[in-house]
């Protein structure tokens, strides 16, 4: 075990007593690093709670911050983690959901990625897989853009190692606004954001190192599918997700030119901010979806004549 790299994992977990023995084991079995893992578990009705202190009992390495809260959700589950957890003495910081598969060497490689790319915070592709079999992969490693993170995660937050120098920033954003965190929606994305913004270098893998579990409870999943691009585009044209985008950005203190557009809100703007489709997003195919997507909110303040 390499005392040089000593990390804190973060690990929300809420209702899990299906999957979280698996998780765990994963985590107690990482190769060439010496871990904590800090468990926030969200006020739940199943067996959890006992499972993770049967574990607590026989590794020492195992920590349950107190318990009986309700967060609501795995990104304030994440938060609270966030807020909670001395980082001081060490080195990295990871993220981990309560259901998936880990590879024994996903941690140092993720370390390795970021020492070789001279990188503050590591992300990577994962494979979804479903309970009847199915597998898929979910890249993520396209090439960065201007202002992808201001509409876009890095990728799962469970793929997520961060330097302990970023991570005690991170924290600090937390701590530093009279806002709520409350109106932010997903810790993955919020991390993304703050770290492409405050200039900090991000690395995406482009090598898969987790089997990313997909079931009905998932709160964003794989993204894949008819359906779930039907839904995409009613929640646009709700107008829901472009207020989490803008509730982000003021938490941040984002003002850049889409943020700009978004806030002006008129026909005008949502065609200029529908251009700039390949300066928002990744995926070639997610710069289409927004520019269509974009252009039709245009249209629909054309027809309200603003």
């Amino acid at each position: 075990m390499n005392s040089c790299h000593k990390v804190a994992i973060l690990l929300a977990a809420y209702n899990g007593e299906i999957y979280i023995e698996e998780q765990l084991n994963c985590l107690l079995n990482q190769n060439n690093i010496e871990n904590d893992i800090y468990i926030s578990l969200d006020l739940s009705t199943d067996n959890t709670i006992n499972i993770i202190e049967s574990y607590i009992q026989k590794h020492k390495n195992i920590y349950l911050l107190s318990y009986g809260n309700k967060y609501g959700s795995a990104g304030q589950n994440f938060f609270r983690l966030i807020k909670d957890v001395d980082f001081s003495s060490y080195d990295y910081v990871a993220f981990s959901d309560q259901d998936d598969i880990w590879d024994n060497d996903k941690i140092i490689k993720g370390i390795n990625a970021l020492n070789k790319n001279n990188a503050d915070c590591y992300s990577g592709n994962v494979t979804a897989f479903w309970e009847d079999g199915r597998k898929k992969e979910v890249v993520k490693n396209d090439p960065q853009v201007e202002f992808d993170y201001l509409f876009e995660s890095a990728g799962p937050g469970c793929t997520f190692v961060m330097t302990k120098e970023f991570s005690l920033a991170l924290k600090a954003s937390l701590f530093d606004r009279k806002e709520s965190i409350k109106n932010i929606w997903l810790h993955d994305w919020y991390c993304y954001s703050f770290a492409r913004f405050h200039g900090y270098k991000w690395f995406i893998d482009n090598e898969s190192l987790m089997m990313y579990r997909q079931h009905e409870n998932n709160e964003v999943g794989a993204n894949s599918g008819v359906i779930k691009i039907i839904n995409r585009v009613k929640v646009v044209l709700s107008e829901d997700a472009f207020k989490k985008v803008l509730s982000q950005s003021d938490f941040i203190k984002i003002e850049s030119k889409p943020i700009q557009l978004l806030k002006d809100n008129s026909a005008k703007s949502l065609f200029l901010l529908a251009v700039m489709a390949k300066q928002c997003r990744r995926k070639k195919t997610e710069q289409f979806a927004f520019f269509i997507m974009v252009s039709l909110l245009a249209f629909k303040r054309l027809l309200h004549g603003k």
